[in-house]
């Protein structure tokens, strides 16, 4: 019966027969006393990709390689397949004549999927094909379920995400994405390790939710007999180390927001935060700029990237603008020369912007504003900088506005790339604004912030001048595989259960 079938679109009782079909074939080697379960290793000697790279010195050597069985063809006393391991493929050809009777016999009834083992030396068939020509070989796993066609892979996305060992097995381009994504993770390790910062690990259940404002994810502690929150940030732990004397300290590690799904949100993704004591916003800027457009230029080989049907370039020299500035280029209304709250909110209605579910402000006016109507035209890497206190409770305000904080977001395609401050050091002021989000979780707002007294206590021991930046580990590796969804760039994203 035919394989060649796409796994998820075969008809149920064909599919079972093949089900049917795989086991009997299991059933046979066991009864035999060849249980291919019972294989316990395989001693490789080389690699695909190894062998094909270089072939003038493994030309008529004898070399073992394994792998999974990804096609297979008959042509009399000859087979030849393809096997697939962790560097690439490469092809096998098993004549009857150059292995045991058994041995060739057992290969006809391997199945696309199987994992075999073989000893061979290395050849170029007649039509140039690097390829091993068998002596020996054994069967190391049995694949009881088929392979989906491999000219479409998976067809259903969903059951992509779902079931990502087969769209690894499947999908070069979601390997490729995946690769990248280790790479830019020991790139950020090596940058920062570079320039002597030191990674940490905090806890990720804490006694109190605090650091951003996002709704959390609740848990309990049976033994204490309390309830726990998973962090939404790694910050206010970070910054204590910050005043403990550990004065470069990052870390990189999963974050938990009890919030929507989109192709930008997954409840749980990975954030890289670090601080620098005696540096502030604008050094947190230079940092951010030379780590992603590096990263580009060490992993891809270039600053030209395509994303969300974009051509961007990841040069260094981005583009820096407050967002007063861009609300002023891109909307036309002028926040700085405006100081009355009530003005602010008109001038943004007037605007058309939506000011119904936030506080009648200021900062609250020149932040709607910019999220209404300027952050969707940020195509290429431009950092906005100078955020409202009013929506930035751990930033630093700025000495010549106090309304404003040194604060600054990366937008690229409109998306938030990366978070950074002047932190907040004034233990006095941090107490105040921590009040406001007490009182705004009171009044319903389960995405407030909550009261550390902990944390105050830490900075009332003295902080030093800080710089501070979050950057999405997840989006960068989005924007550096050109992928338009996040669920493309996390190997197992949550999903809604199968009824």
């Amino acid at each position: 019966m035919s394989e060649e079938r796409n796994n998820q679109q075969a008809p149920e009782q064909e599919l079972s027969e093949i089900l049917q079909i795989r086991r009997d074939k299991l059933s046979a080697l066991q009864q035999e006393g060849r249980d291919p379960f019972q294989q316990t290793k395989f001693n490789r000697t080389a690699w695909s990709q190894e062998i094909k790279d270089n072939y003038d010195s493994f030309e008529e050597k004898t070399v073992s390689v394994a792998g999974r069985m990804m096609s297979k063809r008959g042509m009399g006393k000859a087979i030849f397949c393809h096997i697939k391991d962790d560097k690439g493929q490469i092809q096998l050809y098993i004549r009857s004549d150059a292995v045991s009777e058994t041995e060739f016999l057992d290969f006809r009834k391997y199945d696309i999927g199987d994992i075999v083992g073989v000893s061979g030396y290395v050849f170029k068939t007649k039509t140039g094909e690097i390829s091993v020509h068998v002596q020996s070989v054994v069967l190391l796993s049995k694949s009881l379920r088929p392979l989906p066609e491999k000219f479409h892979g998976m067809t259903n996305t969903e059951l992509k995400y779902r079931q990502r060992y087969v769209d690894l097995i499947m999908s070069e381009e979601s390997r490729r994405n995946f690769e990248i994504r280790s790479k830019f993770i020991s790139y950020v390790r090596r940058f920062l390790d570079g320039r002597g910062y030191m990674e940490v690990e905090t806890p990720v259940l804490n006694t109190i939710s605090g650091g951003a404002t996002a709704r959390p994810f609740i848990t309990h502690h049976n033994t204490l007999d309390i309830d726990m929150y998973l962090r939404i940030a790694t910050e206010l732990n970070l910054k204590r180390l910050i005043v403990g004397g550990i004065e470069r300290v990052y870390e990189i590690g999963r974050i938990f927001r009890n919030e929507g799904m989109d192709t930008k949100h997954n409840p749980e993704f990975t954030t890289v935060e670090l601080y620098e004591s005696y540096a502030d916003f604008n050094d947190m800027m230079d940092l951010f700029e030379d780590l992603l457009s590096g990263a580009a230029r060490d992993i891809l080989g270039t600053y030209d990237v395509e994303w969300q049907g974009r051509q961007i370039s990841l040069a260094p020299g981005f583009k820096r603008m407050t967002m007063a500035e861009a609300v002023k280029e891109y909307v036309g209304v002028d926040f700085m020369a405006i100081e009355d709250d009530a003005e602010a909110v008109a001038a943004a209605k007037a605007a058309g912007v939506d000011m119904e579910k936030v506080e009648p402000t200021w900062g609250h006016a020149l932040y709607e504003c910019f999220d209404q109507k300027v952050e969707e035209k940020l195509i290429q890497p431009t950092f906005i900088t100078m955020h409202p206190v009013d929506v930035s409770p751990l930033a630093k305000r700025s000495p010549k506005f106090p309304r404003l904080t040194e604060r600054f977001e990366l937008f690229i395609c409109s998306s938030e790339m990366g978070n950074a401050f002047s932190e907040l050091n004034d233990p006095i002021d941090q107490k105040q604004r921590f009040q406001k989000q007490v009182e705004l979780r009171a009044k319903g707002d389960d995405e407030a912030g909550m009261m550390d007294d902990d944390f105050i206590n830490a900075l009332e021991y003295g902080m030093p001048p800080t710089g501070g930046l979050g950057i999405g580990i997840d989006r960068c590796v989005m924007l550096l595989t050109g992928c338009s969804s996040i669920r493309d760039v996390i190997l197992f994203p949550t999903m809604k259960p199968l009824d």
